[in-house]
């Protein structure tokens, strides 16, 4: 532009030397004046091209660092997302039955109040999601809203959340009690020795027992709850093998009017010791408090269901599996392991209720039994 200007007010002043040397003065005043306010028009011409682009140029400037500056901000946003940093870890529980139902939901509801006496987290829980498809809605609902890490606690939920993982690849799922993770990296699985507190209550029942009939009350013939009751009738066979087992899984985990009706069968064909587990066994304790015979119970500490008829409880601590699982998404993992609570990593403990007047060799064999499966002299056969 400049080398533009310089030509042309080069080229009015020499036309204004040949118009000074051929005209009249007269001519050559008007020419020399007309040839000056050309120059004065070029000039601020000039000028006002010069000031046009200088202005473009600092605005190319600032935008550059405005763009320069988001992208910044955008990359430290993404690293602290990254690290962590920006809050609690968001943990949404999907559970099958009331979060205080002294079983299967209370005690994770118990263990993942333990963690959050020694983690930031961020705890939702939907409960009584007894209908799978509510469960499925709300395992959706939790991911939706951005969860970090949605549980589904049970057994029967597997179906559902193989569906819905995928289509949350950067969300972290764990249910249980199971062992399968679908093959998905975003899944973990968690399980438990649940036979190992079962032998020990088998233990103490076959010594308990006067009619040589026990009964259990069971739900659906998987999972924990399998496991628990195959291991009580191991326990109860290790002391005395003519001691009757007798089992009834109703089919639900949640019926506890049918389990009241199973829990008063055995009852009147003879059992004075019952045991069973999941959320329905309410209805069974009520039946061992009518007849005031001997309870054992799993999962939570059962205490409360009959502080004179309770004989002990095995409780599940998952948040030993919790904390492993958290650690594992830290160190930037998402899924694709699986997890077991056992009497030797400390997720089982056994309760003993002090209200139940337990012999002192009962109690010892007890012991003895935990004592053993801790350290695995002792094994329950079961697989």
């Amino acid at each position: 532009m400049r080398t533009t200007t310089t030509r042309t007010l080069a080229g009015l002043a020499a036309l204004a030397l040949v118009a000074g040397a051929c005209g009249s003065d007269d001519d050559s005043e008007s020419v020399v004046d007309d040839v000056e306010s050309a120059v004065d028009t070029a000039l601020d011409n000039a000028e006002d091209v010069a000031d046009s682009v200088l202005d473009d140029a600092e605005s190319a400037v600032d935008t550059a660092l405005d763009s320069a500056e988001d992208v910044a901000d955008t990359v430290a946003q993404a690293a602290e997302d990254a690290a962590g940093s920006d809050g609690p870890v968001r943990i949404g529980i999907v559970a099958p039955s009331a979060s205080n139902d002294l079983a299967f939901t209370q005690s994770i509801v118990d263990s993942v109040n333990r963690v959050a006496e020694e983690r930031d987290v961020e705890v939702q829980i939907t409960d009584g999601t007894f209908v799978v498809e509510d469960a499925a809605a709300a395992i959706r609902g939790y991911a939706d809203d951005g969860v970090d890490l949605v549980i589904a606690h049970g057994s029967q939920y597997g179906g559902p959340l193989e569906e819905i993982a995928p289509d949350f690849p950067d969300t972290t799922f764990a249910w249980g009690t199971a062992v399968d993770t679908f093959g998905l990296d975003n899944v973990f699985a968690y399980t438990v020795r649940a036979d190992q507190g079962g032998y020990v209550n088998g233990v103490m029942a076959a010594q308990l027992t006067e009619s040589d009939t026990i009964g259990v009350v069971g739900p659906v013939e998987v999972g924990d709850a399998k496991l628990y009751v195959d291991g009580f009738a191991a326990g109860v066979e290790s002391i005395n093998p003519d001691v009757s087992v007798d089992v009834n899984y109703i089919e639900s985990f949640s019926d506890v009017a049918l389990a009241s009706e199973a829990a008063n069968a055995f009852v009147e064909n003879g059992a004075d010791v019952l045991t069973g587990t999941a959320q329905m066994v309410v209805g069974a304790t009520g039946v061992a408090n009518d007849a005031g015979i001997p309870w054992f119970g799993t999962q939570s500490n059962q205490a409360p269901l009959g502080e004179d008829i309770v004989v002990a409880s095995q409780e599940y601590h998952w948040e030993i599996v919790l904390n492993e699982i958290l650690d594992a998404m830290a160190a930037g993992a998402a899924g694709g392991e699986t997890f077991t609570l056992t009497f030797e990593n400390g997720g089982l403990e056994m309760i003993f209720n002090d209200g139940f007047a337990l012999a002192d060799d009962v109690r010892a064999s007890a012991d003895e039994a935990i004592a053993g499966l801790t350290d695995g002299s002792l094994t329950t056969g079961i697989e």
